[in-house]
Order: C-alpha cells, then structure tokens, then sequence
C-alpha cells in the first residue's frame, strides 16, 4: 500500500489518542513505515470484539450478584485476562484457579491468596472481598 492511500477512518485507536504502525511504500516504492488512525474494516472488527468483551464482563457480574460465580471471574472478565493469563499472575495452577470461581470455595481463601489475586487486578483486597455484582 502506498503512504498517500493509508487510510486514517475514524476508530477506536483515534478516540483513545493512539495509532498504529503499518509498513507502506514511500513514493520511490521503499518500504517505510506511517501511522493509521484505523480503517472501517478493522474499525468494525475492533467494534465486534469489544462488544463481545462487554457481554462477557456483564454476564460475569450478573452470575456473581446471582451468587453462581466468584467476584475472582468477574474481576478476570474485566481486566481482559482468561484463565492461564490469571493463573500466571497469581502462581497457581489453572484447575485451582477455576476452582476459586465457586463462590463457597471462594469464601474459605486465605488473606494471602485473595492478596495474590486482588494484586493481579490492582484492587484492594476489601473490594475483591466485598463485590457483590451490584
């Protein structure tokens, strides 16, 4: 793609002051690099993914105010991580992880391991403790 055809659509990158790096061809067909606001293809890819990251994030903080999940997989939901990124975070293993998702296990945690994972979120232990979907 030439640097004058690189497009500059409006996206979520523009709302959020941001671009993205693309190599182009300058006007002697070197390649080089520009910046690109976006394009409304990846603006509508963009626009698909973070609507399916919000449904995933309301869906864990309705099943915890319906006491069926931990506030851990809210948490996890919200800041965009999946079960291995959490578990690496915290030094545990997966099958431990998801198993502090049931709301009985989660209530039995040790100050040390609800530390590990409110650290992992950048929250305070009471907030973790104390989130109830609402």
């Amino acid at each position: 793609m030439k640097k004058q055809d690189l497009p500059q659509d409006e996206s979520n990158l523009k709302s959020a002051n941001m671009t993205e790096v693309l190599y182009v061809t300058d006007e002697n067909d070197n390649y080089t690099t520009a910046n690109s606001t976006g394009w409304d293809a990846k603006k509508a890819a963009l626009d698909e993914s973070m609507e399916l990251i919000h449904e995933r994030i309301e869906e864990a903080k309705q099943n915890v105010a319906n006491n069926t999940a931990s506030p851990i997989a809210y948490f996890m939901e919200l800041n965009k991580m999946d079960l291995g990124v959490l578990a690496s975070y915290v030094g545990m293993w997966q099958w431990r992880v998801k198993r502090h998702f049931k709301p009985k296990i989660f209530k039995t945690l040790s100050e040390t391991a609800l530390k590990k994972y409110a650290d992992a979120f950048g929250i305070s232990v009471d907030e973790l403790k104390n989130f109830n979907g609402k």
